[in-house]
């Protein structure tokens, strides 16, 4: 069973500036909770324990915000406000824990997990970028855990794809198949990834978005490639040697994703997330329609 995962967190958040400016981009909210802790939920909702940051200098509140607070919890208790003292102290359970690493300079995403190599050392491990949000609500189980159980029965690396529409291939990262389409839940062999097709060159209407397992090997294998797109180390060149090697498979996502990596994923994420919110959402709901009755 998987229980290690690399989240690359050292990114200045570009697309989101000037709110990341001063803070991690990670960190901006979405309703009640940053972006990351809905990553690391995700997480751990598919039985990983421990999760490995791969971070910078800058992001520091990333790190806090998973630590004991022991004054402001001290607070909480003496002024009795319970409920909001055992959220905090729930954001992560008690055997999870939370490693941070640096990366030094930004050399790509492949560079970023080269660095958590000391940590994960031989054993596979999921990777999540924590640009994209999913939701899972309805589930009897997320779409993590049925990668890992993909992997466990196959023992391939497993890269997580939804479906787009066929005018937008040419935004993202395209698989190609051996054979038909997965359906929901189940993954298919790989034979490539596009990087931003022409669309009428795009081999399936798949497009990767921002989860992988992956073993051990792919380590020394991101260790040998060279610089790519950009002067960076990609992980997608390093991926197509394993594949090569070792083969790989494509899973089809359930849920629903949202691109936090930009000012308008941010804002439908809170529309969707804030709808459902236990406690706010029947507001929210409120607010909704009064904005678009005056309209």
């Amino acid at each position: 069973m998987i229980r290690k995962a690399v989240l690359p967190v050292a990114g200045f958040g570009t697309r989101c500036l000037p709110a990341s400016k001063a803070i991690p981009k990670e960190m901006i909210t979405i309703v009640d909770k940053p972006v990351i802790q809905y990553v690391v939920t995700e997480a751990v909702k598919a039985g990983i324990k421990e999760i490995v940051l791969v971070t910078h200098s800058s992001k520091s509140a990333i790190e806090n915000h998973f630590d004991k607070h022991f004054e402001l919890e001290t607070q909480l208790e003496a002024k009795g406000k319970n409920e909001l003292l055992e959220e905090l102290r729930n954001i992560i359970p008690d055997d999870v824990n939370i490693i941070s690493v640096r990366q030094p300079e930004a050399l790509g995403l492949g560079h970023a997990i080269l660095c958590a190599r000391p940590v994960i050392g031989n054993d596979p491990f999921a990777v999540l970028l924590p640009d994209v949000v999913i939701d899972d609500d309805g589930m009897a189980s997320n779409d993590l855990t049925g990668m890992i159980k993909e992997f466990d029965e196959t023992g391939k690396a497993q890269i997580m794809v939804e479906t787009v529409p066929k005018e937008l291939t040419y935004k993202y990262g395209i698989v190609a198949l051996e054979g038909a389409e997965p359906a929901a839940g189940k993954s298919a062999p790989l034979t490539g990834m596009v990087e931003k097709p022409k669309v009428e060159e795009a081999p399936s209407t798949l497009a990767v978005i921002g989860r992988y397992l992956l073993p051990g090997d792919i380590f020394p294998i991101l260790a040998e490639t060279p610089p790519g797109a950009g002067n960076e180390i990609q992980l997608t060149d390093a991926i197509e040697t394993l594949r090569k090697n070792s083969g790989a498979a494509a899973y089809r996502m359930q849920g629903q994703t949202y691109d936090c990596g930009s000012q308008l994923g941010y804002l439908e994420a809170t529309l969707a997330l804030g709808r459902k919110h236990p406690t706010l959402g029947e507001g929210f709901r409120q607010l909704i329609q009064q904005y678009a009755a005056e309209d």
